[in-house]
């Protein structure tokens, strides 16, 4: 496995002692607030998380959602992970998106994830 973009602590907005939230900067930010959660032992997926480091995971994203609604004040969430290439995943250390959501950031946001593969969005 490769060095990870995560491990670079500049980038980080908030940390436990099995995790961290990586900011997510332009160009690769989805929307406003748009964050990363890691666990810090690089690990390929999610499905590589021992309890403890989902625990971890999300304790920091109830952090994060306070943090993102005081300061983006967004309409809605998008949790998503991607695991394995076939999935979209880029970056080979596990991670989960945290994507606000607004209105009008998608004419039609009606399918969620299921917008991930064309044509299965509207239903």
């Amino acid at each position: 496995m490769t060095a990870s973009p995560f491990t670079n602590p500049d980038l980080w907005l908030a940390t436990n002692a099995l995790a961290v939230v990586v900011d997510q900067p332009e160009p690769w930010m989805v929307s406003p607030g748009h964050c990363l959660i890691v666990p810090r032992r690089l690990v390929e997926t999610v499905w590589d998380l021992s309890p403890a480091e989902w625990s971890a995971c999300l304790e920091l994203l109830a952090v994060m959602k306070a943090r993102i609604d005081r300061r983006f004040r967004p309409d809605g969430y998008t949790i998503g992970v991607n695991c394995g290439e076939a999935a979209g995943q880029t970056v080979f250390h596990a991670h989960l998106h945290v994507i606000p959501r607004y209105h009008g950031d998608d004419p039609a946001p009606r399918g969620g994830v299921r917008a991930v593969i064309p044509g299965k969005k509207n239903y």
